[in-house]
């Protein structure tokens, strides 16, 4: 195994958001309230129609905005639960984090989608979007309205 790939973790926070990143193994302290996590992305889903259907693809975006700063100290009691991340997120999340300090802090640095990285470009985005947009009003067509009388 990778020695990068040792301490790659998914946590998720009480707020719903899941993240991965390095633990590091230098911690403040087992009896701290705070634990340390080094590069965090977030991880999100989004959807895309295609001929096929909907498919969910994993963007991993940087967790904290407005920041350069590679370690994030975060309440312990704000996790629901830390698992390690599987072999393709380890890779997906190496080959991010290698750059975590030129990604924008508002910036979305890739899609991730199975075991491969596809960088993105303006016309695949356009693309994504028009595809949510597909998909909102086709769920709104489906939606029955109720009259409350």
């Amino acid at each position: 195994m990778h020695q990068d790939n040792l301490n790659i973790k998914i946590i998720k926070l009480v707020n719903g958001d899941d993240i991965v990143c390095n633990l590091p193994v230098a911690q403040l302290g087992e009896k701290s309230a705070l634990i340390r996590l080094e590069k965090p992305l977030q991880i999100k889903f989004v959807p895309q129609l295609t001929a096929r259907g909907l498919k969910d693809y994993v963007a991993l975006i940087k967790w904290t905005c407005y920041s350069n700063d590679n370690i994030v100290t975060i309440p312990k009691d704000k996790i629901l639960t830390i698992t390690t991340a599987t072999e393709d997120m380890k890779s997906n999340y190496n080959k991010i984090a290698r750059n975590y300090h030129l990604i924008e802090s508002n910036g979305m640095p890739g899609m991730v989608s199975g075991t491969k990285n596809v960088p993105i470009d303006d016309e695949e985005e356009i693309e994504i979007d028009d595809s949510i947009e597909a998909l909102k009003t086709e769920l709104d067509r489906l939606k029955i309205k109720k009259t409350i009388h």
